[in-house]
């Protein structure tokens, strides 16, 4: 597939990351500039109610809000990543067709009290790469890469993404997708 990294592609977790916290990860790239690369691990829910100082949970009437551990580095830091075009777009900044990193509080709150309001991704942590890491880990194999869109981050099980992804992509792809996760039970 593509191995030359683009904002608004998805990186798939190759095999050599089994093991490890990017086993089986699927990176939302936000951002590939010459300096470096910037995304958002988007299959990996955080099994924990949102803290109250964020969002006040008698207000969340929005079931389209999720939690995902977004990535190693600095796992305090909350981003958001969702499909308003609401928010201010002077914190927004548009990854692929109809998919939004950014946005502030105010909009978080605004967003949690309405039902039918937009997906949301509350990401903690992020990933980054510095200059050329991202082409190398990409030329080695490392990451298998495929083009973002709305449905594939906001509409498939964060639970069966990686698999889907490469059961979709076909061929070599398909038979990775079947491999189990831990390779001894093979």
């Amino acid at each position: 597939m593509m191995s030359i990294p683009e904002k608004g592609s998805l990186l798939i977790a190759g095999p050599e990351f089994n093991g490890t916290i990017l086993a089986r990860s699927v990176i939302l790239l936000c951002e590939h500039l010459p300096s470096g690369s910037f995304g958002l691990i988007v299959n990996k829910p955080l099994h924990t109610n949102i803290p109250e100082e964020i969002v006040d949970p008698n207000d969340l009437q929005n079931p389209n809000i999720s939690i995902r551990a977004g990535g190693p580095i600095e796992p305090n830091q909350m981003m958001l990543l969702h499909t308003s075009t609401q928010a201010s777009s002077d914190h927004v900044l548009e990854v692929c067709k109809g998919v939004y990193l950014g946005g502030d509080m105010e909009f978080l709150q605004n967003s949690i009290g309405i039902a039918d309001g937009p997906s949301i991704l509350i990401c903690f942590g992020y990933m980054a790469w510095g200059t050329g890491l991202l082409e190398n880990e990409l030329s080695s194999g490392a990451w298998i890469s495929s083009p973002a869109s709305i449905e594939k981050i906001f509409q498939l099980p964060p639970d069966t993404l990686w698999q889907t992804l490469l059961k979709d992509m076909g061929g070599k792809y398909r038979n990775l997708s079947m491999l189990p996760e831990d390779p001894e039970l093979n």
